[in-house]
């Protein structure tokens, strides 16, 4: 069973993920609306999985994976991006993220890609 937190400015997409992992055996311990709240939370809760958005402000998500990275080299990122971010993905694997997921959210993939990442 993997720790998460999950990291997306929009409530809405921080719900459907909590929907989708809810019915894994993987435990939710925090959420975050931006990347300086993603790092902050990491640090703190220390989670093994941690979904990341990759536009938000103030810090955005491959900010925020480079910041995590630099600091928690074995903490898992799977970035979240909606269709068209391929370059900004590419960034976002380069800076130490394990997988992505593209929005709107597959409820399969998002369970596989958590499994994945998280075995």
């Amino acid at each position: 069973m993997a720790k998460i937190v999950i990291v997306d400015d929009a409530k809405f997409m921080r719900m459907t993920l909590t929907n989708i992992l809810n019915k894994t055996d993987h435990e939710i311990i925090g959420e975050a609306e931006n990347g300086i709240e993603a790092v902050h939370l990491v640090k703190e809760l220390h989670p093994d999985i941690v979904t990341m958005d990759i536009t938000m402000p103030e810090m955005n998500g491959i900010e925020a994976v480079k910041a995590i990275k630099s600091e928690n080299k074995e903490v898992k990122i799977i970035m979240c991006s909606a269709m068209g971010q391929q370059k900004m993905v590419i960034e976002a694997i380069e800076a130490g993220a394990k997988d992505f997921i593209i929005k709107p959210f597959d409820e399969t993939r998002v369970i596989e890609a958590i499994n994945r990442v998280g075995s």
